[in-house]
């Protein structure tokens, strides 16, 4: 199947944020405003708002699944939409807490040290590898390509469920340490 023009028009667009935008969180969780000499209160307060928002993400992805199985295509596109906009947020307050705050060691010791670093890992990874393919996946629905849209969704779902799920469990595992 041959590629719509509506995906040719954004193909370069969302390669060049699939690029960006590792790069930009990676340069931005370097940054630490305080160690810089400015006058920032620690946003101590986002982590479990960030991944709460995680967890409504995998929530609404599961309903949008389970929208487009009953036929109901407009609820799914609306909750894709919106699971992209939590996405967002989540990335925003995430790149926000760790320009405000320290890093949190993880000090749990034993086997669930690995457990951690693992999952922790797998959904850094995860969350970079799953940009072109969520942007492509929505593109493909958008521009009515359907066939080739459910083809990649099978692969951008789990992916996509995987990152917003982990990062809820990252978030559990490192809160006991939270200093602030």
């Amino acid at each position: 199947m041959a590629m719509t023009e509506e995906e040719k028009k954004y193909k370069g667009i969302i390669w060049t944020l699939s690029i960006i935008i590792p790069l930009a969180v990676a340069a931005l969780f370097g940054v630490n405003l305080k160690r810089m000499g400015f006058d920032v209160e620690p946003l101590g307060f986002l982590p479990p708002i960030y991944a709460t928002i995680n967890g409504i993400t995998a929530v609404l992805l599961v309903i949008a699944v389970a929208a487009i199985k009953r036929g109901n295509a407009k609820l799914h596109e609306n909750l894709i939409k919106l699971c992209m906009v939590c996405s967002a947020l989540f990335l925003v307050m995430y790149v926000a807490y760790h320009m405000t705050s320290e890093s949190t060691k993880f000090l749990g010791e034993g086997a669930i040290r690995y457990v951690y670093y693992f999952i922790l890992i797998t959904h850094i990874v995860l969350s970079v590898i799953i940009i072109p393919f969520v942007l492509f996946t929505f593109v493909r629905g958008i521009a009515g390509a359907y066939e080739r849209h459910k083809k990649l969704a099978r692969i951008t779902y789990p992916m996509w469920l995987y990152v917003a799920v982990t990062g809820v469990i990252v978030y559990l595992m490192i809160s006991p340490y939270y200093t602030h």
